[in-house]
């Protein structure tokens, strides 16, 4: 199937995810797909909702916000998850990124992860490898280099264990990871 077929508005839904850990390159990678004209989530919808819940406690996340925190980021995912009803969409992360995420807070899985993990499957989901420099001034960047590495260890060990196969891109500028990734499209997740 070819990418004009996947982008008219009248196929079946293709939905395809973007993920890695901190400094992977997500918002460059989006940002090239909206270039091309490709469907994609507008911003992170996780840090949006991670702001929120900073400025109403007036302080970062501790301990006993993170499962709120959680649940409030997986209803974002759900909703723009069943929002979108034709042609093709990449994803700024996906529901198994829940399971990485709350592994890395030291909170195990919950039975509205486990049934939206099972319930809304995507067609593939893309990792990024991370980028060898980390450079932002983004409000919440709080991790450090081997905290980012495993953040991303994690969130890849969820997606395997929600049964998907994900595409490994390389480090690059984002206009070749975009073209490689869509060298993948289609591509079934089982």
């Amino acid at each position: 199937m070819s990418l004009d077929v996947l982008l008219n508005p009248t196929t079946p839904p293709r939905r395809y995810v973007v993920t890695g850990g901190p400094s992977a390159g997500k918002e460059a990678v989006l940002a090239e797909l909206h270039a091309h004209g490709i469907p994609a989530t507008e911003g992170e919808p996780a840090r949006e909702i991670y702001r929120k819940h900073r400025d109403r406690l007036g302080r970062h996340l501790q301990v006993g916000d993170r499962r709120a925190y959680s649940r409030d980021v997986l209803e974002a995912f759900i909703a723009e998850y069943c929002d979108h009803k034709f042609g093709l969409r990449f994803y700024n992360r996906g529901i198994p990124d829940g399971y990485g995420w709350d592994a890395f807070f030291g909170l195990g899985p919950y039975p509205e992860l486990e049934e939206a993990a099972r319930v809304y499957r995507y067609d593939a989901v893309f990792v990024l490898d991370p980028l060898d420099d980390f450079d932002s001034e983004d409000d919440l960047v709080w991790a450090k280099e081997r905290e980012i590495r495993r953040v991303h260890e994690l969130i890849i060990q969820g997606y395997y264990d929600a049964g998907y196969r994900p595409i490994f891109i390389p480090a690059d500028e984002p206009g070749r990871r975009v073209d490689f990734m869509l060298a993948q499209l289609p591509v079934p997740t089982t």
